[in-house]
């Protein structure tokens, strides 16, 4: 097997950029006077996160031409990611997304990603198929799906894969990114059909399934195709429901929210390495929550993303 395909616990495809953060809270942006620059994009930090969980991963994406893109792919390296498939494209910058902090639940983003995006610029015969049908786990998510020529390379990439290991379809859900949002649920559904595992919260699930209620959320997943729907609840926790019958409902773990920005996708990578240990359902959602909760108490998304120690921690000390 040649050397691409060996080692991989985990290969992401989708959104990177530069997050630039207000080192301010509590100011609108207009009134910000210094940024902190950080890695990010959903999958580059849920690459992040699961290599600081100890899983070889990589991520397959594009930057622009420009010191940015070499920024990215430095961050990468440092965090302990590969960055073999993340590539230049000349005709488009890299994107950057600025956001406003106000805890504890209100942080809008701007995202600058026009005229299109380089990781919308990820062609199908670019693809190392090899490895993506050989990682343990295959990550996707809703933003590769908006434009083309990303789509068919994702759907093409999915097709490929043919269910092997575990294949999830972060269902990412951006309106902003597509032209026209009422031609998405197609494409979501050809998704959901190679797909073993879905993750969303209530937004993204309905535009998936066209329901909102996270019961009827989840059977609406599996009915699309999946073995494991995982239903996002803010407040009130997660739905994690297994087409076996196995069911898990776990609440939020608490602490003082600074940005909640990136928490998603430290519960996503979290979430790949409970199931790459083969942990119980209710374990592994517990554990991709206290992830997700320490990046919420945390100003930055991927230089924030935790150690498996300090999950354990928080877990320790939010347990009665």
């Amino acid at each position: 097997m040649a050397e691409s395909v060996r080692h991989f616990d985990l290969i992401t495809m989708g959104r990177i950029g530069v997050d630039l953060y207000p080192l301010q809270t509590g100011v609108p942006l207009a009134e910000v006077e210094t940024f902190g620059k950080f890695l990010g994009g959903s999958a580059a930090n849920v690459a992040v996160a699961a290599a600081r969980l100890g899983r070889a991963a990589a991520v397959i994406t594009r930057t622009g031409d420009d010191p940015f893109g070499g920024y990215l792919r430095r961050a990468l390296k440092e965090f302990g990611v590969d960055d073999r498939w993340v590539t230049p494209v000349a005709a488009y910058p890299t994107p950057v997304t600025f956001c406003e902090v106000f805890p504890p639940d209100d942080f809008p983003l701007y995202f600058y990603r026009r005229p299109k995006a380089p990781d919308l610029e990820i062609h199908p015969r670019e693809l190392d198929l090899d490895a993506i049908r050989a990682a343990r786990v295959f990550w996707i998510t809703g933003t590769g799906l908006s434009e083309e020529p990303s789509r068919t390379a994702t759907l093409g990439a999915l097709a490929h894969r043919a269910r092997a290991g575990t294949t999830v379809f972060d269902l990412d859900w951006r309106p902003m990114f597509w032209a026209d949002p009422g031609r998405a649920r197609p494409y979501y559904a050809e998704a959901l059909r190679h797909a073993t595992v879905a993750v969303g919260n209530l937004d993204e699930c309905e535009i998936a399934t066209g329901v909102r209620e996270p019961r009827a959320c989840a059977e609406a997943l599996l009915a699309a195709g999946v073995e494991l729907a995982v239903v996002k609840q803010g407040p009130r926790g997660v739905l994690a429901v297994h087409r076996d019958g196995r069911t898990a409902e776990v609440p939020p773990v608490p602490v003082e929210v600074v940005n909640g920005l990136g928490a998603g996708d430290a519960f996503g990578g979290s979430l790949c390495h409970g199931l790459l240990s083969g942990w119980d359902l209710e374990r592994t959602m517990r554990y991709a929550n206290a992830a997700g909760a320490l990046v919420a108490s945390r100003l930055a998304c991927s230089s924030a993303m935790p150690t498996g120690a300090e999950i354990d921690g928080l877990l320790a000390r939010a347990t009665p």
